[in-house]
């Protein structure tokens, strides 16, 4: 992609609380396995008889591959609506509870904290990420730290 047809949210536009509302990602069981398989080999991951008598009850997903799944709806919300210069981070993440083939995840965010550099034309955007199922129910959470341009004028 050119630079010149990227489209950058401005640290201006954002406000603490402000919240956006995205995605809707179909976990399936090949997806599942075949991540666990390259990424996160476990049983519970990997096999559907053994996984029936882990503490999860059944095949569920990677934590990481659920952060991947979320990424992979931010980038999707990003192309849409705007985009960041990056990230150096996130903060605090947890799963909250196992994901499982069939759900349909999505994300909220909201914009917890603002900080603009004295020294350099950018500013930080820090935001409560919250990845909920199909019920609404969360299933994971991190605070990401996303780095904006500042306006020129």
């Amino acid at each position: 992609m050119a630079e010149e047809t990227l489209n950058f949210i401005p640290f201006e536009r954002f406000e603490v609380g402000q919240v956006q509302e995205f995605g809707a990602y179909e976990v399936t069981k090949d997806e599942v396995i075949e991540f666990a398989s390259k990424y996160d080999a476990q049983f519970f991951h990997l096999d559907e008889e053994a996984a029936k008598k882990s503490l999860f009850g059944g095949l569920c997903a990677s934590g990481w591959h659920t952060c991947a799944m979320t990424m992979a709806m931010m980038v999707e919300n990003m192309n849409k609506t705007g985009r960041s210069l990056g990230s150096p981070g996130v903060d605090s993440l947890r799963w909250l509870k196992p994901v499982y083939p069939g759900e349909v995840l999505s994300v909220r965010m909201e914009v917890l904290e603002l900080t603009a550099s004295k020294s350099r034309p950018i500013g930080f955007v820090k935001s409560k990420v919250t990845v909920l199922n199909q019920d609404g129910v969360p299933v994971m959470e991190f605070i990401s730290n996303g780095i904006f341009p500042r306006d020129k004028g």
